[in-house]
């Protein structure tokens, strides 16, 4: 096999492992998004992902640190379970004295 050849084969098999890859990263990322959920009043000021309130318009929106009308996504069943100076994360908006 010539020279040239050696590097044709070589750079095929390196791109379609690169595809391979890239293919089964989407997949991940895909399947990974479907198991977040939105959890309030966890996100620094600017760091919301969506959500808050009035005056803002949305990601990266929030006024302060832990907003309780600010939500973010974290991977499902993890929300409630994080701690904040305030109390934990919620599935829903919270009453922070915003």
């Amino acid at each position: 096999m010539k020279a040239e050849q050696k590097i044709a084969v070589v750079a095929a098999s390196a791109l379609a492992l690169s595809l391979a890859s890239a293919a089964a990263q989407a997949s991940t990322a895909s399947a990974s998004f479907n198991e977040v959920e939105q959890c309030y009043g966890i996100s620094l000021a600017g760091e919301n992902d969506c959500a808050a309130g009035p005056g803002t318009s949305c990601a990266g929106t929030s006024n302060v640190d832990y907003q309780g009308n600010a939500w973010t996504y974290v991977p499902e069943g993890t929300c409630e379970s994080i701690q904040t100076p305030y109390g934990n994360g919620s599935l829903e908006p919270v009453e922070r004295g915003e």
